[in-house]
């Protein structure tokens, strides 16, 4: 290796390279910076190795997440072929099952990230996927309303671990500024399972009697043994981290690792410490972040889990609803997609987070002003339509603005948290006696996308005034006494936000 090739290797090495400004990062890593996607560093295209690492990575992590989507959300299909009438449940009590999987979400969501960082990729995301595969199938033989609320509790365990981890796996792989589409198009995976969900629930609700079993079971049996399968394929097409993956050479890897170092912090040997999980809550913009999903969680999981159930009440017969959540979820799997894409190439995310959320605010003042049976219904798919792409921006935003392994870590954890108390709450305001019209459901659901509105707004703002700041060398008195080897995370005068 050349006298100048060993300086830039020790340059990315010592953190000097997380500036946000072209020339800086020129100047210290010519070969990430060049304009063709040649990496003169290592000799491969960037472009082409970018295209091999989505193929590789993607797809097999899409598919996790709508699986795991489609078997916390089918109970809404399951719910309207039955359900509740054959394991006796009165009141609300179908409400307290929907409320116990997200409080097992919550309590272990942490725990599955500890161990996720403790074995590998390749072995925990399988096998939570095989857990939670055999409890869904589990749930299509329960026999009572205790049955049903304890799988639902342990579905919501082993499901936990799977959108965080992924976050985290994927920032191990990519760029800051390419983290963001990739988290949009694995979360649209979320609406697409709703849109297979009900063509699938349709189809399978025709089995009712086969083996003496009503549809309602038929749909947790097969689409759980679907994800059981799937989860068994899975331990071969998911990767580790780069440093040991397979079907990287040498040259990519080492191109992978000089990348990273130039956008993120993924190669930095950080230890763990206190201090940095203080510096996350001690952070206004952390909380901003979870209460940003928390005002979509809300919408996001009442919808999800009652949209079968609002169709129904519309008045058309079960099988119809099952197959009228199609199109909203079509709709909201398309916008998400083009948002992302959209909000990558102007480099913004509070504008189109907003946008987006006034979309479905249109959507829901619709179900709660018309009567008529048609245009209610146009009204779920202007909020789905709105929910799902602002959702997918706000889950990717701490991922790419927050600096300091252990404080994006922290903060993604508390995102998610916060976010879920939310769900918790939405699950309660469905009420049976509520119908059709759902004034209180969607009442909350329009408040908390007006709330959104606020609190990104809010953070939009923050976020433009700190990087002014720095612009401006506001900031620069921190770099005073400041080693050439230490980096600041997201406190550095050179970090820059997106906003």
């Amino acid at each position: 290796m050349a006298e100048s090739e060993k300086q830039i290797a020790s340059e990315v090495q010592d953190g000097a390279l997380y500036a946000e400004d072209k020339k800086y990062k020129a100047a210290l890593s010519p070969s990430i910076a060049s304009e063709d996607g040649q990496d003169v560093y290592s000799g491969i295209n960037e472009k082409a190795l970018l295209r091999k690492l989505d193929r590789k990575l993607l797809p097999a992590l899409t598919l996790l997440y709508l699986l795991s989507f489609l078997d916390r959300s089918n109970v809404a299909n399951a719910r309207v072929e039955g359900l509740v009438v054959d394991l006796h449940m009165t009141g609300n009590q179908y409400l307290t099952g929907l409320t116990l999987y997200f409080i097992g979400y919550v309590l272990f969501e942490i725990p599955c990230n500890v161990v996720l960082r403790l074995t590998s990729p390749k072995v925990w995301l399988p096998t939570l996927t095989l857990v939670w595969g055999v409890v869904a199938t589990l749930l299509g033989v329960t026999q009572n309303m205790a049955g049903f609320f304890a799988a639902r509790f342990v579905l919501g365990m082993t499901e936990s671990g799977l959108f965080p981890g992924v976050v985290f796996y994927l920032s191990m792989w990519y760029r800051r500024e390419e983290q963001h589409f990739r988290i949009s198009l694995f979360f649209s995976a979320a609406s697409l399972a709703g849109a297979f969900g009900g063509v699938l629930a349709w189809g399978i609700a025709h089995m009712n009697g086969v083996g003496g079993l009503h549809g309602w079971r038929w749909i947790f049996i097969l689409e759980g043994i679907l994800t059981v399968v799937v989860s068994l394929i899975s331990y071969h097409f998911v990767a580790n981290y780069p440093a040991t993956a397979k079907f990287l050479t040498e040259k990519e890897r080492a191109c992978i690792h000089a990348r990273l170092a130039a956008s993120t912090d993924a190669t930095r040997n950080e230890g763990f410490t206190w201090g940095n999980v203080l510096m996350a809550l001690r952070d206004p913009k952390v909380w901003l972040y979870g209460l940003g999903f928390h005002t979509m969680s809300l919408p996001l999981y009442t919808l999800s889990l009652f949209l079968p159930t609002i169709i129904k009440e519309l008045g058309f017969t079960a099988a119809q609803a099952q197959l009228l959540t199609v199109p909203p979820y079509a709709f909201a799997t398309a916008l998400t997609l083009t948002v992302a894409l959209l909000s990558e190439r102007f480099k913004l995310r509070a504008p189109f987070i907003m946008g987006s959320a006034g979309l479905s605010i249109i959507g829901y003042i619709i179900l709660l002003t018309e009567t008529k049976a048609g245009v209610a219904y146009f009204g779920t798919i202007l909020a789905a339509g709105g929910i799902y792409p602002a959702t997918a921006i706000v889950l990717s935003w701490p991922a790419n603005n927050v600096s300091g392994q252990t404080k994006r870590a922290t903060a993604n954890a508390m995102q998610i948290s916060i976010g879920n108390l939310g769900a918790v709450l939405g699950t309660q305001l469905y009420r049976a006696t509520d119908g059709p019209r759902y004034f209180l459901g969607h009442g909350f659901a329009l408040g908390y996308l007006c709330a959104n509105i606020l609190v990104v707004g809010t953070l939009w703002a923050i976020l433009r005034a700190e990087n002014r700041k720095r612009d401006n060398g506001g900031r620069d008195a921190r770099l005073v006494g400041v080693g050439d080897d230490e980096w600041l995370g997201d406190e550095d005068p050179r970090w820059r936000f997106q906003t």
